[in-house]
């Protein structure tokens, strides 16, 4: 058991700031720290067990962090041994503390799009079928692990399974994703800002949607309005296709890792986005 005395993000923070102080924040995960310097600036401190996700969100932050300047945080200090990151912060509220509804709520999904739309629009790459196939094949893994745990049924599984072979044999233009795109991990302030990069990669760029049209959007179209109004390119009929097939993707792995985790509402959700597939 780590203790604060020997914490490697306390020690990676002291050494990088000197004195810090750390405020507590409820809303973080357990492996963040929120610090703040003898000046008065906020850090995060983050430390990651899966070293493929420390080696992808470090690599994320340097590669791309140029196009989102003023957007997102700054690599200040690393330690590789450790998979430790600090972070400068981005001052704002997380979006999902808005009121549903609300004005600001449409404003932030508005600024959700022109924000990402930068990142997409500086990286994309048009019409492969590299990132099809291996999308079809990554979907294909989770229905086999599903099927193992007896999640699905033989009709779902053959559902998604067509939903692979979709994907498979589908061009589609890829882009630098971050692929957890939602409110939670947006900051509302004096300029937008976003966080948490481990999971971003180049991937189909329409696939970066799909957190916001299975979690959010269905249960309010006019949030996908504001957001691709943002965006500056709203989806054609193909690309509404296409994102209908990541479905079967946020389904599988919303049912798996809800079964592994205990987590009621994530099977729940899974199940819900399942049964829109049908």
């Amino acid at each position: 058991m780590i203790t604060l005395s020997d914490d490697p993000r306390l020690s990676l923070a002291r050494g990088a700031l000197g004195a810090v102080r750390i405020v507590h924040d409820p809303t973080l995960p357990p492996r963040v720290l929120r610090l703040v310097d003898a000046d008065g600036n906020e850090f995060f401190a983050k430390q990651h067990s899966e070293r493929d996700r420390y080696i992808r969100e470090l690599h994320a932050y340097l590669a791309w962090g140029a196009h989102l300047i003023g957007h997102v945080p700054r690599v200040v200090g690393r330690q590789d041994r450790t998979c430790t990151l600090l972070l400068t912060a981005v001052r704002g509220v997380r979006a999902d503390a808005v009121a549903p509804g609300s004005p600001e709520e449409e404003q932030a999904h508005y600024e959700a799009g022109r924000v990402l739309g930068k990142l997409h629009h500086a990286t994309s790459v048009p019409r492969t079928g590299a990132v099809g196939t291996e999308l079809a094949q990554r979907l294909r893994d989770w229905i086999v692990r599903a099927d193992r745990a007896g999640l699905i049924s033989t009709a779902e599984r053959d559902r998604m399974s067509h939903s692979a072979d979709v994907l498979a044999n589908t061009l589609m233009d890829s882009a630098v994703c971050h692929l957890d795109y939602q409110p939670r991990n947006w900051l509302l302030g004096d300029a937008f800002g976003m966080c948490d990069f481990e999971h971003m990669r180049r991937d189909a760029r329409i696939r970066d949607f799909a957190r916001l049209e299975f979690r959010r959007w269905q249960a309010a179209p006019h949030l996908r309005t504001a957001f691709f109004a943002g965006y500056g390119t709203p989806l054609n009929d193909t690309e509404q296709r296409l994102l209908e097939s990541f479905g079967a993707i946020e389904a599988v792995t919303a049912l798996v890792r809800g079964h592994e985790q205990d987590d009621l509402a994530l099977s729940s959700h899974g199940r819900t986005v399942l049964a829109r597939l049908a």
